[in-house]
């Protein structure tokens, strides 16, 4: 597709419920417009009235679940008006006006849709039959084709069993089978449970058999302090061996991001933010005192772009950026009007090895990036050519990381920012490091006294001899299953992009296991990576007491039955992942604290990253695990919302680069 066609409006996205109107005005309208129903004798006609309360039933279920769905909807992610052209930042980074687009993981475009079907009910009551198919009623396959065998859980072929598996659980046996059904379309297939027993009123396991699952799983996530700080001590050791040593699974790359800025920074500045979904491009104005104006046009990044050919994704950002600024500088006859010398800050979110600060050599794609040709070639060459093609007359003065930017950006307007870290669809973090503990950069004649920003690129962490993270079963299959096989392993336990994936597989060993969706096709489940994060994300704010959007979104997205047992289990399952997401997070900000001494006087750590801004209680469950780490001193490490560091951190450290080549510090780096 075009660059127009992937083009997208900023838009305003805020936290909070509210609104609503019209259509739960329809829905609910429903329950007012049923009248007692009587016979022509006076009497009341029975059946006409139980019919009339299945439809106040329904109206009323369908009412509660739209409603806990729009509120959910609204604290994920909720769009407001599309944003004025240029937005002023207040000073305080509390009360500041966000101009943030739908991140890492994204609710499923089908999901208010689908939810408000007039159909949803009938779905949603209607059981499967218990008794076995007839063969005139159950699909089947072409006799010139062979059956078709789909993958399990774990991705590998399931076998056939004609005659079934007997397994019991309490007094009565029950015999499960699998095979493959036709679904309809040319290429599809699915897998089809089903059990036979003499009493066929309990299809679905019990609460007993969920809780003793539940426990299980408890003992498989759960993270004692304990073992926090067994984890921070490693991760301790992991950060000094990166400063040290070149090629560590942990580089702790040297940005040759000299010191913090000092909040004076003025002037325009552009920025191009290459991130895991969209490209950004913005036009920073920055006012001093922490203040700053920043205009910005987003463009969708296809799947075609991510594992294409590298030069032609570089040619992609160009494109975008020379549309940018004839739109936002050019004249009618099609010419800029540049200002003299603007700088460009390039935001590349992948890991680089840096010499200086406007080159970086990729070391390997993360974030589900495959491109090709890109690995171990210089970013900025790449980019600077693109340019060139594109006849953009911009310099590229600094490649930052993402991380980078939001510490930079952050203490422009908090100046107790010690610490930045994202936990979105990837993670990482970054902070001041002094030179002289930097062993590996000495040969570069650079005073020890100097402070320089440390891009830890920490999601390798553990990576090579899996010693210290608790990793489960699900976690190795995730990484045996990945594009990138035996990397990243502590991104892989706590990033958005997986979150969902370790709730599939523990369903999918259920499902397997005889335990949850007997009789029923659990096709959609067993693709990988059908739940994304945002599932877990409503499933955990659903309180409705029988949890009715957990409801609707098994029934609407995978066509299955669930039981209050199942639902509670899911909703158990899910707290038990995003916690120990936030408690493994927990103990990366706890290592760099202990590692640089801001326990004793406390600190403030810039977060930012969909997994922080969206996921319940994910920022309460971190102070948590640092109070559980550090004792009450634990309390003085406080994170907030991050500045913007994609694009106006990238801008303020095109600011401060610029202004350091021009008075000749350290021109060389």
């Amino acid at each position: 597709m075009g660059r127009d066609g992937e083009r997208q409006q900023s838009r305003t996205w805020t936290r909070g419920g509210g609104g609503g109107g019209d259509l739960l005005t329809q829905l609910r309208s429903a329950d007012s417009s049923v009248a007692p129903v009587q016979c022509a004798s006076g009497k009341t006609d029975f059946a006409a009235e139980r019919r009339q309360s299945a439809i106040r039933k329904e109206s009323s279920i369908r009412s509660t679940l739209c409603a806990r769905l729009l509120s959910a909807l609204r604290q994920v992610y909720r769009p407001e008006k599309p944003a004025e052209p240029s937005l002023r930042a207040p000073t305080g980074s509390a009360d500041r006006l966000e101009t943030r687009q739908r991140s890492s993981f994204a609710v499923h475009p089908d999901l208010t849709t689908s939810l408000f079907s007039p159909h949803w009910y009938e779905s949603y009551t209607s059981k499967m039959s218990t008794e076995e198919p007839k063969k005139s009623d159950k699909p089947s396959a072409s006799a010139d084709k062979p059956p078709t065998t789909v993958s399990g859980a774990t991705g590998t072929p399931r076998k056939s069993m004609s005659s079934g598996t007997t397994y019991r659980r309490g007094s009565t046996s029950h015999r499960r089978a699998s095979g493959s059904v036709s679904m309809g379309e040319a290429g599809k297939s699915g897998t089809w449970h089903t059990r036979t027993h003499e009493h066929e009123d309990h299809p679905h396991a019990s609460k007993k058999d969920m809780a003793q699952h539940v426990r299980r799983l408890e003992q498989v996530f759960t993270l004692t302090p304990q073992r926090m700080r067994m984890i921070v001590d490693a991760f301790i050791d992991t950060l000094e061996i990166g400063l040290a040593e070149a090629g560590h699974a942990v580089p702790m790359i040297p940005t040759f991001v000299f010191g913090f800025p000092k909040g004076d920074e003025k002037g325009p500045f552009l920025a191009v933010d290459l991130g895991g979904t969209n490209l950004r491009v913005c036009h920073v104005e920055l006012e001093g005192d922490g203040k700053f104006e920043i205009t910005q046009s987003k463009y969708r990044l296809t799947e075609e772009q991510k594992q294409g050919e590298g030069q032609e994704l570089f040619d992609f950002c160009a494109e975008c950026l020379a549309s940018f600024l004839h739109d936002q500088y050019g004249d009618e006859d099609g010419n800029l009007n540049l200002e003299d010398d603007i700088a460009l800050g390039f935001t590349f979110s992948y890991p680089c090895i840096q010499e200086r600060i406007d080159q970086g050599v990729l070391l390997r794609w993360t974030k589900g990036f495959g491109a090709k040709n890109v690995e171990d070639h210089d970013v900025v060459e790449m980019f600077k050519k693109s340019l060139e093609k594109n006849k953009v007359p911009i310099k590229l003065t600094a490649l930052i990381n993402d991380t980078t930017g939001t510490l930079v950006s952050s203490h422009y307007v908090d100046p107790k920012t010690r610490i930045g870290v994202i936990f979105g669809t990837g993670c990482n973090a970054a902070y001041m490091e002094k030179v002289g503990n930097i062993p590996k950069i000495k040969d570069l004649g650079l005073p020890e006294d100097a402070e320089m920003a440390i891009n830890c690129e920490w999601g390798a962490f553990d990576s090579e001899k899996h010693e210290h993270l608790p990793r489960t079963k699900y976690d190795i299959t995730i990484d045996e299953t990945s594009n990138k096989p035996g990397q990243q392993a502590f991104e892989k336990m706590i990033a958005g992009l997986y979150l969902g994936e370790i709730f599939r597989l523990v369903t999918c060993e259920l499902i397997d296991d005889g335990v949850l969706f007997l009789g029923q096709n659990t096709y959609k489940v067993e693709k990988p990576y059908a739940f994304d994060t945002a599932f877990l994300s409503l499933i955990e704010s659903d309180t409705t007491d029988e949890l009715l959007l957990v409801t609707g979104l098994f029934t609407h997205f995978f066509q299955l039955d669930t039981t209050i047992p199942e639902r509670q289990f899911f909703k158990r399952l899910a707290q038990l992942i995003g916690t120990r997401a936030a408690r493994l997070s927990a103990c990366g900000i706890a290592a760099i604290c202990s590692k640089m001494g801001y326990v004793d006087d406390g600190c403030h750590v810039a977060t930012d990253g969909s997994l922080y801004n969206k996921y319940p209680k994910f920022p309460e469950r971190i102070h948590e695990a640092l109070v559980d780490i550090f004792g009450e001193k634990g309390r003085g490490i406080l994170t907030h919302h991050a500045e913007d560091g994609s694009g106006v951190g990238s801008a303020i450290i095109a600011s401060m680069t610029h202004k350091r080549k021009q008075e000749g510090l350290y021109e060389h780096v």
